[in-house]
């Protein structure tokens, strides 16, 4: 068998690949340039030839897959298989692979230092001085005085994988942290389960963790985010389609709320007119999607793949691995 490899993969993963499979044909993404769109992808399989896949961000839809039915299966290395048209694969009779928790403490760590960073007030500070605004007579301990994360009330809406990380790193600030998560059904512990409402309404700190779906679309509502203190900090490292960023907008540059940071928008790099002017509002504070993006993500995703891998490859408790669990069924 042949393994076409386009995802980034540690020496030592892709090492064990090679005992694993007879070729691999190993093109990352991060050598290449950037992703491949459904024609380039196609053409690519078509010039490889493999017998599985393993991607990143690449483009996989049925174009694809009809164009070269041979892929016995595919390995996504990313949580949730956005790139990938998962239907498509079913349709195919191709499994298909993710690596739920590759990127869990990359995304907690940012959250938390994106957190320190704004209620310390530190970016403007930094450009204050190098602007050379510190001068004879200027007072930056108060211009610049910002707050402790110590003692505050933290809200996550979703209480998976990196909520649990980030309640870990919060820990050590003594903070009161409350959850809201349809699918876990108790307090636990120190941390209280509590509703979408009361989360909003009594925290200082409110931070999204929770993927697409149906049920979350544009679930973060502007009257919602209106519920806010005025003194409270919105954070959305999550995805950007369960809040109405509209709304956002309003709320930040009504100063209803003290500010947002955020990691996501909902056309990346900004074009829309409503993005454009919300990322140049004072009180938000942006990255460009990556409080996911370590080093050590690399070596993360490639050791969930290989596990998983191995498990498929061996026929052992596909159900437990496969994302399109239905495919098994044909």
């Amino acid at each position: 068998m042949k393994i076409y490899v386009r995802a980034p993969y540690s020496e030592d993963r892709l090492a064990e690949l090679k005992e694993w499979f007879d070729e691999v044909v190993y093109e990352p993404w991060t050598v290449t340039g950037e992703r491949y769109y459904e024609d380039e992808m196609l053409e690519n399989l078509l010039r490889v030839r493999p017998d599985a896949l393993i991607t990143e961000l690449d483009r996989v839809t049925e174009k694809v897959l009809s164009g070269y039915p041979k892929l016995k299966f595919i390995g996504d290395c990313r949580a949730t298989p956005a790139n990938i048209q998962v239907d498509a694969c079913t349709a195919a009779g191709v499994p298909l692979l993710c690596t739920p928790g590759r990127n869990t403490q990359a995304v907690a760590e940012m959250v938390l230092g994106l957190i320190l960073t704004f209620l310390r007030n530190t970016l403007p500070a930094v450009a204050w001085a190098k602007d050379g605004e510190w001068k004879p007579g200027t007072t930056p301990y108060y211009l610049w005085m910002g707050n402790e994360l110590q003692g505050k009330k933290v809200g996550l809406v979703g209480f998976g994988a990196i909520s649990h990380a980030l309640c870990k790193l919060l820990s050590g600030f003594e903070c009161e942290i409350s959850f809201y998560d349809p699918f876990v059904p108790e307090s636990q512990g120190a941390y209280r389960k509590c509703s979408l409402e009361e989360i909003f309404a009594e925290s200082d700190i409110v931070s999204l963790h929770l993927p697409v779906t149906d049920e979350t679309k544009g679930m973060i509502t502007e009257e919602l985010l209106r519920t806010m203190k005025p003194s409270a900090v919105f954070v959305n490292a999550a995805r950007s389609a369960v809040v109405d960023y509209k709304g956002l907008r309003h709320v930040l540059e009504d100063k209803a709320i003290r500010g947002a940071i955020l990691d996501v928008l909902d056309t990346e790099p900004p074009e829309e007119e409503n993005d454009l002017a919300l990322i140049q509002c004072p009180n938000v504070l942006l990255t460009p999607h990556i409080c996911g993006s370590t080093y050590e993500v690399t070596n993360h995703q490639a050791d969930i793949m290989n596990e998983r891998i191995k498990k498929l490859l061996a026929k052992e408790a596909p159900e437990k691995i496969v994302y399109n669990r239905s495919v098994l069924k044909g």
